[in-house]
Parts: structure tokens; C-alpha cells; sequence
């Protein structure tokens, strides 16, 4: 049953359910009204019964019981038959103290056949309980009560066919059923088009969800019921399901991309100084290199292409344990911003003597605060080196740099800025990427900048809980700014 049920489809199931709970309540108030309608008939009855009993109980021997037996067959039905009639058309039986029938009236209409025979009326109580009768040929159903009589030695039955009562209830159960049956055919066929209408969301779900299973991941579920409902609830969910796993194919994509375009980068990156060391080898195997003097020249490219070679290897091994284990690769201990900017400035006039540098507050606001954190000093001097030197590189020569160190806004803050020519918004939103560099067309300094210095700066920052920005328009120089958390003295 359950494996024929699993077959059919919801609104086949939930039309059987509403239609099985319908029968059973419909049979349930057919049911009810019936026994109630025969128990109201069954009472009506008793009462007359119990009242014509009780008058005729009452006469004396020498009154109508003596002319009982005598009416019984030569009594005119034309006046009888009214007489009764008036009082329900009962059965009256004397029974004598022997329980011999001595007497009784009925209608003419009724054969002998038809009512109770001598036997059953002797089994009648005479405490006045009204009991059932079956007629002498079954074809009916008697109701009877007894009283014994006054003024002689007998009792004195009263019966009523329920022939009538028995019709009229058969009647009531024929038209409940049939009432109950059109209202069951109505109903259900209501109920088919209310649940077809009701489950059309459910429908429209399947179809996204069809669509969404051949690949189309920007279909969303339309939203035909109220929020506060079931299928408003699910519409809703599933809505944001799809737009969790749309993006997170997106990111997956855009993770596939980033992962082929650092690959094509690295290739690139290693193929320029991989081509120069082969290049060098293959001239002097070939004898090309008479003189010594080639020969060391050929020499030092080698040894310039091997140690940029190996500054890449070390960046590409050191973000790979960055994003893998940051806080490892770390060995904190306390100190101030300060010494890290003081060295940057001897190093950048180093770098360019004739290149005026400031060191300030942040933002240029006064003389160098005190910003003292935890954290691994060498990590640090590689960001503030980092920063330093993209400073010398990416801003014309004599261009003014200010180095600003402090707190703001309960945060240890480095920052180097320039006056140069900036980035435009969409250059300064991809800086901190990996192997990018915003001007193509610039050669590398010593061939080394690979597009990792500023990746680096910012992943070790990060690993220190803390971060490198950019404030930067074109026109309006540059300003990275590193923050870190304060030292905690407590």
C-alpha cells in the first residue's frame, strides 16, 4: 500500500486524504443523525405506548374486557379501524394469569401473519419496559410494554408496528448516503482544482529547479505566495539557497581564474630569467665567448637571473605559508612603529639623496607619536621595505615622501606617502594582487619586482591582525597606510 501510495503524485495524495476524512466524517454525522433520528421515533413511541397502557390497565373486568373478546372478530372495521387510527393503530392484547390471549383489537388492515404471535407477547415485561417483537412471519418489528390490569387477574399488552419508524429512518440513511455521496463528488472535484491551484508555487519550483539542474543558475523561484505562508517560506529559502550557490560558483570561477592567471604569471616570471641563463649557456657552449672578459660578463646575467630566480622562489614560498599557517610564520615580541620609521626615511634618502622626506604624525599632523605593538620585527621592516621602495620605484626622482607614525583611533598606524602621480580607482583596486603591476612599461629595478612586494605586505599585515590600505586618485599621489593593533600592557 505504502508502495503504491509513494507512486502517486502530492495532489493525488493529499485529494485521498481530504477525500478519506471527508467520507469518514460524512458517515460519522450520517451515522449519528440516524441513531438519534430512531431514538427520538423509539421514544416517541414508548411514551404513547406507556400512556395507553396505563389507561387500559385501569378498566374494570366488567367494562370493555368483557366485551374484548367478543369485538375482537365481530367489531366493524369501518368504525374501528378510525378508532385506532387516532391512537396509532396499536395492538391490544389481554392476557389472562394462565398467559392465555383472552382478547385484543387490531386494525383490519393487519393480518394475523403480520403481528406478534402469543408466544412473544407472554415475554413482555409487565414492569411497563418497552421491549422489540418480531411479527409472527418476520416481516416486521413490533415495540410492546405491559401493565397488569385492575379489577381482575390479567395483563394487558400494548404494541405498535415500527414498520413507519423503520421506513422513515431507512429513508433519512438512503438520502445521507446519497446527499453524502454527490457532496463527497463536488467536494473532491473542488479540492482537485483548489490543490492544482494551491500547488502551481510548487510547480513553478520544479521548473526552476529543472532549469537550475541544466546549468542556469541566475533562475529564482517566483514568489506567488504570501512570505508568512509554507510555500512562501520555501520559495524564500530556496531563493536564497540559489543565490548562495550561484555565488559560490562565482567564486569558484573567479578562484579557477585567479589560479590560471597566477600560473600564467609565474610561468611568465620564470621563463624571462630561465631564457637569459639558457641563453648565456648556449653562447658559451657554442664558443661565442672568446674572451674572458664576455665570459664574466656572461657570468654575472647568470648570477643576476639566479638571484632574482630565488627572491621569487623565496616570495612564492613565503605567500603560500601565509595563506596557509599566517600566525606561524611569525615571531612577535614588543615594539614601536617608530624605529621602522626612522630607518625608512635613512633608507629612502639612500635610495634617492636628492628626494625630500618628512617624518610626521599620521596624516602629517605634528611630530611622530609613540605606537608600540607585538609583533615580528623582521615581518614589519620587509612590509615598511615593501613600501618604501614602491615609493622610489612608481614616483619620479626629488618626488617628496612623508613617513607619518602614531595612534589613531586606537591603532598603531605607519604610512608612507607621496606626491606622485597616483592611480587611477581602477589600477588602485588590484595593487594588492598578486604579481600585478600597474605600469606595464616600466623595466624592474635590478629585474626583481615580480608584482609580489605589495601582496606580501599585505598578507604579512594581515597575519599580524592588521591590514595595508590605499589612499590614493590620479593626480593626488599615494598614501599606503599599514595599521596594526596596539600593544596590549596590561
Amino acid at each position: 500500500m505504502r508502495r503504491v501510495l509513494g507512486g502517486l503524485s502530492l495532489r493525488t495524495r493529499l485529494l485521498l486524504l481530504t477525500a478519506s476524512l471527508l467520507l469518514a466524517g460524512l458517515g460519522l454525522v450520517g451515522a449519528v443523525v440516524s441513531d438519534q433520528l430512531e431514538r427520538y421515533q423509539l421514544d416517541r413511541i414508548d411514551a404513547q405506548l406507556r400512556s395507553l397502557g396505563e389507561i387500559l390497565a385501569r378498566v374494570p373486568a366488567t367494562g370493555p374486557l368483557g366485551t374484548v373478546g367478543a369485538v375482537g372478530t365481530e367489531a366493524r372495521p369501518d368504525l374501528l379501524d378510525p378508532a385506532l387510527g387516532l391512537i396509532g393503530a396499536p395492538y391490544l392484547v389481554y392476557v389472562g394469569a394462565d398467559g392465555a390471549v383472552v382478547g385484543g383489537l387490531h386494525s383490519s388492515r393487519l393480518d394475523g401473519a403480520s403481528l406478534p404471535g402469543p408466544g412473544e407477547l407472554r415475554t413482555v415485561p409487565t414492569g411497563g419496559a418497552p421491549v422489540d417483537l418480531p411479527a409472527a412471519d418476520g416481516s416486521g418489528r413490533w415495540r410492546a410494554t405491559a401493565r397488569p390490569t385492575t379489577g381482575w387477574d390479567g395483563t394487558v399488552v400494548v404494541a405498535a408496528s415500527l414498520a413507519e419508524a423503520d421506513a422513515t429512518t431507512a429513508r433519512l440513511r438512503t438520502t445521507s448516503l446519497v446527499s453524502g455521496a454527490v457532496l463527497l463528488l463536488l467536494l473532491t472535484a473542488v479540492g482537485w482544482f483548489a490543490l492544482g491551484r494551491g500547488l502551481r508555487p510548487l510547480r513553478r519550483i520544479e521548473q526552476t529547479a529543472a532549469a537550475i539542474a541544466d546549468g542556469d543558475l541566475t533562475r529564482r523561484v517566483p514568489v506567488l505566495a504570501a512570505p508568512t505562508t509554507e510555500v512562501g517560506h520555501l520559495a524564500a529559502s530556496l531563493n536564497t539557497m540559489l543565490g548562495q550557490l550561484e555565488q559560490a560558483f562565482a567564486d569558484r570561477a573567479a578562484s579557477e581564474a585567479r589560479m590560471r592567471t597566477f600560473l600564467s604569471d609565474v610561468s611568465h616570471e620564470l621563463r624571462t630569467p630561465l631564457f637569459g641563463i639558457k641563453g648565456s649557456t648556449e653562447l658559451y657552449r657554442m664558443g661565442a665567448m672568446p674572451e674572458r672578459a664576455d665570459v664574466d660578463e656572461a657570468m654575472l646575467r647568470i648570477d643576476r637571473e639566479a638571484t632574482r630566480l630565488t627572491s621569487l622562489t623565496e616570495d612564492l614560498l613565503l605567500l603560500a605559508r601565509l595563506d596557509e599557517a599566517p600566525q606561524a610564520q611569525l615571531d612577535p615580541a614588543p615594539m614601536d612603529l617608530r624605529t621602522l620609521a626612522n630607518d625608512a626615511r635613512h633608507d629612502l634618502r639612500g635610495l634617492d639623496p636628492s628626494r625630500p622626506v618628512e617624518l610626521t604624525g599620521p596624516a602629517g599632523a605634528g611630530p611622530p607619536g609613540p605606537a608600540p605593538v607585538h609583533a615580528d620585527e623582521d615581518r614589519l621592516r620587509q612590509v615598511v621595505t615593501n613600501l618604501i621602495g614602491n615609493a622610489a620605484t612608481y614616483t619620479p626622482p626629488g618626488t617628496a615622501v612623508r613617513i607619518g607614525v602614531g595612534t589613531v583611533n586606537g591603532r598603531a598606524v605607519l604610512e608612507v606617502a607621496d606626491r606622485g602621480p597616483g592611480l587611477p580607482a581602477h589600477q588602485a583596486a588590484r595593487v594588492f594582487d598578486r604579481f600585478y603591476r600597474a605600469d606595464h612599461s616600466r623595466t624592474r629595478a635590478g629585474g626583481a619586482n615580480a608584482g609580489l612586494g605589495l601582496a606580501i605586505a599585505r598578507a604579512l599585515a594581515r597575519a599580524h591582525d592588521g591590514d595595508v590600505e590605499l589612499d590614493t586618485s590620479l593626480g593626488g599621489g599615494a598614501c599606503f597606510r599599514l595599521t596594526l593593533p596596539l600593544l596590549d600592557r596590561r
